[in-house]
């Protein structure tokens, strides 16, 4: 069976969800193809503090009515160090914000808007694959309910992230790909519980980082630096409160409030860049695109930009302009690489690294303390966390 469509979106996560809701709302017909279930896209745990530009795509997408309701806007941000917090006023240095909403929430949203809209998404596809993108017909081949379908479009969206099938399909010596894998993982906890502190605060101590996040004033998600081959198994929530307790002033950690978690999972860290973002018809977005360690919160709020790139860029295509098109990878990824800088800046700040010695966390101490003396490097700081403006 064959279908037509303008765009073609491989991915329903937040990037592939938010492209063709604002796709949709611009008249430009789109299908979503997902190779997992619904309930299982809804059941990954990521991020979920949103800069500026994430909560003006959600806004343009017609999908931000529940977040202004239930998010939290946070002003500021803690980095602990020598068993002491120090406060970066975002919005005292930036007059900006963040906003604390979590990405399961955003993806919600999303699927509840394409529900309602009654816009196509195949959920469940098998074998999907793509070819033609280097051509006038670029075509999505996939199985359904054990039926062989395609998809004929003008253009292919891959938002199938890191291990997705659209980055795989571009040809060896047509992209180049950047990489750093860190020798360390995070072990997080999701717990229904009142967060420790209003706003996130980031460790940095010598047993490891950790981080006091949160997901609403009463659920909470802390996050222990641990070692890459440690397995959840090895942690029970008591002794997951018990680290995290170690890592924080004894006056943080006497306000902690715990409880059975809700979820346990490690996540290895890792920065990497694929360039260019455009073959053909063929476009990547999200962590198709790039990953980014999430000690800076970037993950999702590059992804949003990503596809802010990429749907204005489209709709200019059906309005008659291509130039959008040509200029959406070098757009997109200068844009990148400055978050992946800071998202990296902030991860070697924060960690622990063993293999550097003690000159090395001196080093860190150094850059700690010369960051609270200095309103010049709050303010560069604050000004990447919530977010460079879309060039």
């Amino acid at each position: 069976m064959s279908r037509k469509t303008q765009v073609a979106i491989i991915g329903a996560g937040p990037s592939g969800l938010l492209l063709g809701q604002l796709l949709a709302r611009n008249g430009i017909d789109n299908i979503v193809l997902e190779q997992r279930s619904a309930e299982y896209v809804l059941g990954r745990i990521r991020a979920g503090v949103l800069e500026q530009v994430a909560v003006d795509m959600l806004e343009q997408a017609g999908v931000a009515e529940r977040m202004h309701r239930e998010g939290l806007p946070h002003d500021g941000i803690e980095l602990c160090f020598n068993d002491q917090r120090h406060r970066i006023d975002l919005h005292g240095l930036t007059g900006k914000r963040v906003m604390v909403y979590g990405q399961t929430e955003v993806t919600r949203d999303l699927m509840d808007a394409r529900r309602a809209a009654a816009l196509p998404t195949v959920y469940e596809a098998e074998n999907v694959r793509i070819e033609g993108f280097d051509t006038a017909r670029p075509r999505v081949h996939y199985e359904h309910g054990g039926r062989r379908e395609t998809i004929e479009c003008d253009f292919i969206a891959g938002c199938d992230g890191f291990h997705g099938v659209c980055r795989a399909s571009v040809p060896a010596g047509a992209i180049t790909q950047h990489e750093k894998v860190y020798p360390f993982g995070w072990l997080g906890l999701l717990s229904d519980t009142p967060p420790v502190n209003p706003e996130l605060i980031y460790v940095n101590h010598e047993r490891g980082f950790a981080l006091c996040s949160q997901r609403s004033l009463t659920r909470s998600r802390y996050y222990l630096q641990c070692s890459l081959d440690d397995k959840v198994e090895n942690w029970s929530d008591e002794a997951f409160w018990q680290e995290l307790r170690r890592r924080l002033p004894a006056a943080t950690a006497a306000e902690l409030v715990t409880g059975p978690s809700l979820e346990k999972s490690i996540a290895p860290l890792r920065s990497f860049v694929a360039e260019p973002l455009r073959f053909g018809s063929l476009f990547l977005a999200g962590d198709a695109a790039h990953i980014v360690p999430p000690t800076g919160a970037k993950g999702l709020n590059l992804a949003a930009s990503d596809v802010g790139y990429l749907w204005q860029a489209l709709t200019d295509h059906y309005r008659g302009d291509a130039k959008g098109l040509d200029h959406y990878s070098q757009r997109a990824l200068a844009r990148i690489w400055k978050a992946e800088r800071f998202s990296w800046s902030m991860t070697m700040l924060m960690h622990k690294f063993p293999e550097n010695g003690s000159f090395g966390a001196r080093m860190q101490q150094a850059e700690l303390e010369y960051l609270f003396s200095s309103q010049a490097a709050m303010t560069a700081l604050a000004e990447n966390y919530v977010g460079l403006p879309m060039a």
